[in-house]
């Protein structure tokens, strides 16, 4: 680790058992996992797909409160308000254990994987877990270690493939996605792992071109 990485890692938010604590229950809330344990039942109130619920039915087993045979921007607008609670309730969770330090945690996990991986110094971290929720507060950390030269083209370039692939995918899965909830076959927080595993496929693919077509390009950069 040369002196500029060491000196922005000590600049890191330190993370107490409160930010482990809070990532824990963030994988258990929307894994599925507390709805899962017959033997306690109760535990189900904690668990997102449970609490965002489902709506009944109408007159008939396949009419909604939006009705049959609908069309047009009405019935547009009537399927979008029918995303609001679980839209809600996602964006707030997710607001609520980031303060109690759940990504800050997160992005100390994950740290230890960036260099051996992607071959990027650890520090970039944070702009990769920034990038999760806003892909332009992600966009803007990248720039300012551009600027203060913390990094250089050949990083910047694989930084960028690992958020380019999924960028914000925390807040746009749960935003986008979360009128198919109630109706997937798996836990909600699969495709959203699978989401993240191949940001790091893409930013790998990156490197590997980087360090073989494109090697010359970079030569006066590392």
């Amino acid at each position: 680790m040369d002196r500029k990485e060491e000196e922005r890692l000590t600049r890191l938010p330190k993370v107490g058992w409160k930010g482990y604590a809070a990532l824990i229950f963030a994988i258990l809330f929307f894994a599925g996992i507390f709805a899962s344990i017959q033997q306690a039942a109760w535990l189900r109130a904690f668990d997102f797909s449970t609490l965002i619920g489902k709506f009944g039915t109408m007159a008939s087993d396949k009419a909604t409160f939006v009705g049959m045979g609908g069309a047009s921007a009405r019935g547009g607008f009537l399927f979008a308000l029918s995303l609001v609670p679980s839209v809600m309730l996602a964006v707030g969770c997710v607001e609520v254990l980031s303060h109690y330090g759940a990504l800050a945690a997160a992005q100390k996990l994950m740290t230890p994987l960036l260099r051996p991986i992607m071959d990027v110094p650890g520090f970039v971290g944070l702009t990769l877990i920034t990038d999760m929720q806003s892909t332009d507060a992600g966009a803007a950390l990248t720039k300012e270690l551009v600027d203060e030269k913390l990094i250089d083209k050949r990083e910047q370039t694989i930084i960028a493939a690992w958020q380019y692939s999924g960028a914000g995918m925390i807040n746009n899965y749960f935003a986008i996605v979360g009128a198919l909830f109630s109706y997937a076959l798996v836990p909600i927080v699969v495709p959203l792992l699978v989401i993240f595993i191949l940001k790091f496929f893409g930013a790998v693919v990156c490197r590997v071109v980087l360090d073989t077509v494109y090697k010359g390009d970079f030569a006066h950069d590392r």
